[in-house]
């Protein structure tokens, strides 16, 4: 089972950088060519930064959890183009935005 919708609010599972406890955050995501973005404003978040120091992540969404690995964006386009696919016709759509894509592990 895989996840279909091209924009969900599913649970981000991290791990902490500090104190290596996970933690959850409820996100709103794009999936988006076989890969699962998140993004804020500014890498300030703790979500954001404990993703940074262990990319190691889970994905819970409809009673599933997936497995995968995270890296931030670099590509500018590609960040643009997730901002338009998560905020479709919203104004915020054209904000400037950090991501990160997960690679959800095979099954």
């Amino acid at each position: 089972m895989e996840i279909q919708e091209e924009r969900f609010r599913p649970i981000l599972i991290t791990k902490g950088r500090k104190t290596g406890n996970s933690h959850s955050v409820w996100l709103r995501a794009v999936n988006y060519n076989g890969k699962i973005y998140f993004s804020r404003h500014r890498p300030d978040g703790d979500w954001f930064q404990n993703v940074i120091a262990n990319s190691e992540v889970k994905i819970q969404y409809n009673n599933m959890e997936f497995t995968g690995n995270a890296s931030i964006v670099t590509d500018e386009e590609l960040n643009k183009k997730i901002s338009q696919l998560k905020y479709p016709g919203e104004e915020r759509a054209n904000e400037k935005r950090v991501a990160i894509e997960v690679t959800l592990d095979s099954k």
